[in-house]
C-alpha cells in the first residue's frame, strides 16, 4: 500500500479507507459531489478583498495586510500551502508593521471552502505564530468546520496527487 504523504498523521484505518476510495476511483467524484465547483476568486486583486472582509469579520484589531496574492512558487508538495510574513519598516521615526500573505496557486482552482479554510489558517497566523490551542480555537471560531475542512483539503491534495479528477 502506497504512503499517503498528506493524511500521515491519521490512524491506519482512516488511510485504508481513502486507500480504498483511491483504488475504485471515487475520491474524485466524493469530493466533487461534497464540494462542487471551484470558487470566483481568480486575481490577486480578488483574493485581497475576500482575505480583507474575513479579516475584518473577524480580526478587526491586528496588523494591516501590505500585500495577499496566490504565489506560484509555493511548494505544496513542501507543505507550504500559504505563508504569511511580517514587515516592520521604520517610516518618519515610527515603526510601520504590515503583513503578507501568499496563498499556493493551486488554490485558484479549488473548491471555495478549501480556500476559505487556507485564508483562516493563515489569518490566525496574525493573531498566534505557533499551530498550538489558541491557533486551532481562533481558526474554529472563523471557520466553524474548520477541521474537517483541513481533512478535507488533505483528501483533494492527496486526490490531486494520483491524478484522479
Amino acid at each position: 500500500m502506497e504512503s499517503l504523504k498528506y493524511l500521515a498523521g491519521y490512524p491506519p484505518h482512516l488511510q485504508a479507507r481513502v486507500h480504498a476510495l483511491i483504488e475504485q476511483g471515487r475520491l474524485g467524484a466524493m469530493l466533487a459531489d461534497k464540494y462542487g465547483e471551484p470558487h470566483a476568486v481568480r486575481s490577486d486583486g480578488q483574493l485581497y478583498d475576500y482575505v480583507q472582509s474575513l479579516k475584518d469579520r473577524h480580526l478587526k484589531k491586528s496588523v494591516p495586510l501590505g500585500k495577499v496574492l496566490y504565489d506560484s512558487k509555493l511548494q505544496v508538495m513542501k507543505h507550504a500551502l500559504g505563508t504569511h510574513t511580517a514587515i516592520s519598516r521604520v517610516h518618519g521615526g515610527k515603526l510601520k508593521a504590515s503583513r503578507e500573505i501568499r496563498i499556493a496557486t493551486v488554490f485558484r482552482d479549488a473548491p471555495a471552502p478549501f480556500l476559505k479554510m487556507i485564508v483562516v489558517h493563515e489569518l490566525a497566523h496574525l493573531k498566534e505564530a505557533e499551530h498550538n490551542k489558541s491557533f486551532y480555537q481562533l481558526c474554529t471560531h472563523m471557520e466553524s468546520d474548520y477541521h474537517q475542512l483541513e481533512f478535507d483539503l488533505r483528501l483533494y491534495l492527496t486526490q490531486l496527487d494520483v491524478g484522479q479528477a
